[in-house]
């Protein structure tokens, strides 16, 4: 399957929405999108994973990569998900403790803007 990423802004966040299957083949496109954000002065990212089907572990590396790009600009970054493969992934990496993840665009949001961060 292929990789679609769509971009859109609200507020001061900018949304990226990832679908099909990150993978050794596709991440890279998923980096270049994320560095050319952050590049461009985005901030508050918010990568909405609702429509993934897959997510390797080139796939997590380049979302730990963009976590680490936003940190000395003083950026946020938080993860949506909700599907339990892809949150057992994460569980199982320890990731869940790096990553704040939201069940909803609301919830990233909103914890986001309060600045607790802190996830679900």
């Amino acid at each position: 399957m292929d990789l679609s990423l769509t971009t859109r802004a609200i507020g001061e966040h900018t949304v990226l929405e990832v679908g099909g299957e990150v993978d050794v083949y596709t991440a890279p496109r998923l980096r270049e999108r994320l560095v050319e954000l952050i590049d461009g002065g985005a901030r508050r990212i918010i990568v909405d994973l609702g429509r993934v089907d897959f997510l390797d572990s080139t796939g997590l590396g380049v979302l730990v990569g963009a976590l680490k790009r936003l940190r000395p600009v003083n950026g946020s970054f938080g993860l949506i998900c909700d599907k339990e493969p892809l949150l057992k992934i994460f569980r199982i990496t320890a990731l869940d403790q790096v990553f704040p993840i939201y069940a909803t665009l609301e919830a990233a949001i909103s914890a986001d803007s309060s600045g607790s961060g802190s996830g679900e």
